[in-house]
């Protein structure tokens, strides 16, 4: 669990980068799940982007995905949401106290 003093760090760390992963009509799939669990070990901090298309609600998929990945969500801002989790191997990200 996050606390305001670290949400707002990684919100600021999130204004920089760009959704990497669009959520359409198709919905989530386990291939996705399986490539935004790649890329969270990667990078500890995603954004990803829900389209207009999509059936499903931004908030909804937010909680679904952080669910699936064992990830903090950090905002869910429009259609867009950033999630967070430490790398298990190579932890870039230092969270204030």
């Amino acid at each position: 669990m996050l606390t305001s003093k670290q949400r707002a760090y990684l919100r600021s760390l999130a204004n920089t980068i760009e959704p990497i992963f669009l959520i359409g009509k198709g919905g989530l799939s386990s291939n996705m799940i399986h490539d935004m669990d790649a890329a969270l070990e990667a990078r500890e901090l995603i954004k990803i982007k829900v389209l207009n298309n999509s059936m499903t609600d931004v908030r909804a998929a937010s909680i679904e995905v952080a669910e699936k990945l064992n990830a903090d969500v950090v905002q869910v801002i429009g259609g867009r949401f950033t999630l967070y989790r430490p790398s298990d191997e190579n932890q870039n990200i230092i969270l204030p106290q």
